[in-house]
């Protein structure tokens, strides 16, 4: 069995959980010959020292010794390692590997669960149980929860967070004619686009050609970094504030969801004059900036310092509903994937981004009437003979003449670009992340490298 034959004939191998790069690693740890071919005999060696490095974390994880392992050995030693998981995480974890109903894992179950997964240590095994990732729709930024301090120390969280951003790049640029489509729409919806979206594409191919399509991309691709870094490194610093003196304590959900907002909310105040920015750009005529440096120049000359923070209470006011949505909405879909498909722990990348393009989703639809009040009052002076009016001023004035449905506006533009921007962005991110030296399941990947 060479490697090219065990890693694509995946269908058996995919129903026990098994990715691509788990099969290039069994054929690679087992090939002792170095020939590129998994022989019968090398594969029967491969099992037999693998048993014997199960047996081992078995009984690492046994700490009465009885022969069996409950939920409160798995929240130990996973708490051991650096990864902090809730009793209901271990009971869905222990559940997932207990074939007979007793509420324990056994020597037998254990083997046959992980007998054909390349793990070698417990830390291992928690990435296995705890993937996460960061995915980019050009909305608001998610960063991945659940890193341990080894992949903390280690630098492995920077490589994530950097493919994260990365794979971002270039899922806003794949999708920044769409982009460009709703911010037009939510600012010039009611006089100048009231057709379908297919008007509103043939508008401005008309005014300033197919490139036009890309303004304010540059912009919106060179926020990412920042806001990564702030949001990241501020999450950590509330998490640990939260935990107060015990660092093993496991957030709950309602914590998570007030760390992320938090966060949120301190990393769109750093960045917020970008935010304005590409905005002014996104809407711009053909000659009338030169660039992202003359755009803020002209502003500044023009409106002064107050002009690059229009709109911020309305954004600010929108990272509530839409992390929170978007977190619940996330949490039920995993768990109920979780609990239907009782034999596997791990959901897997597709099932995990499926579950993030609905609860972002989700969390636009609640969100949107402030980020399209957010938009229009930083567009104001842009605008010509558009009236400088406050949020709940230019709340009143969209629901008198447009009707609810003026807070919509621009939406379906924005739920289009949902799944190609999902599916660009998780293709980026698995190409970069190779690029980056790190694999999905947090691993770094070559020889010699645990």
């Amino acid at each position: 069995m060479d490697a090219s034959i065990s890693v694509s004939c995946g269908q058996d191998w995919q129903g026990r959980g098994l990715s691509r790069g788990s099969l290039e690693r069994i054929v690679e740890a087992g090939d002792t010959n170095q020939d590129g071919v998994l022989d019968f005999e090398e594969f029967t060696q491969y099992l037999r020292a693998h048993e014997k490095q199960l047996k081992l974390m078995f009984r690492s994880l046994d700490r009465n010794n009885d022969g069996k392992i409950d939920v409160a050995e798995i929240q130990h030693c996973l708490r051991s390692i650096g990864v902090n998981i809730s009793l209901e995480d271990a009971t869905r974890i222990l559940l997932s590997m207990d074939k007979d109903g007793t509420m324990t894992i056994d020597w037998n179950e254990w083997r046959d669960y992980f007998l054909f997964n390349p793990i070698t240590n417990m830390e291992e095994v928690a990435r296995y149980w705890k993937r996460s990732m960061m995915l980019d729709i050009g909305e608001q930024l998610t960063v991945p929860d659940e890193f341990t301090e080894e992949e903390k120390k280690s630098g492995y969280v920077w490589r994530q967070l950097m493919a994260g951003a990365l794979a971002g790049s270039v899922s806003r640029t794949g999708t920044a004619p769409l982009d460009r489509i709703k911010v037009f729409r939510q600012v010039h919806g009611s006089t100048d686009f009231k057709g379908n979206v297919l008007n509103s594409f043939q508008y401005m191919l008309k005014e300033g050609g197919l490139q036009s399509m890309w303004r304010g991309n540059g912009i919106n691709v060179l926020k990412i970094a920042p806001e990564t870094a702030i949001k990241f490194t501020a999450y950590e610093q509330i998490k640990s504030m939260m935990r107060g003196g015990s660092e093993t304590r496991s957030l709950r959900v309602h914590e998570r969801f007030v760390a992320g907002s938090l966060a949120g909310a301190m990393a769109q105040t750093a960045i917020y004059p970008m935010e304005v920015l590409k905005t002014r750009l996104t809407l711009r005529k053909t000659g009338q900036y030169s660039g992202i440096a003359d755009c803020a120049k002209q502003i500044l000359q023009r409106e002064g310092v107050a002009a690059f923070y229009k709109g911020y209470v309305p954004n600010l006011l929108s990272i509530v509903p839409y992390a929170g949505i978007d977190l619940a909405v996330y949490e039920t879909l995993k768990f109920a994937w979780l609990n239907r498909n009782i034999g596997l722990a791990d959901p897997g990348v597709m099932v995990l981004v499926g579950c993030g393009a609905v609860s972002s989703t989700c969390g636009q639809l609640a969100s949107y009437p402030l980020a399209l009040i957010r938009t229009r009052m930083q567009a104001q002076a842009s605008v010509k003979g558009a009236p400088k009016l406050s949020m709940l001023a230019l709340l009143r004035n969209i629901v008198t003449k447009e009707g609810i449905a003026g807070l919509y506006r621009g939406i379906s533009p924005n739920l289009l670009k949902v799944v190609p921007a999902v599916s660009v962005s998780y293709v980026a991110y698995e190409y970069t992340r190779i690029m980056l030296g790190v694999d999905i399941e947090g691993r770094r990947e070559g020889k010699g490298k645990g």
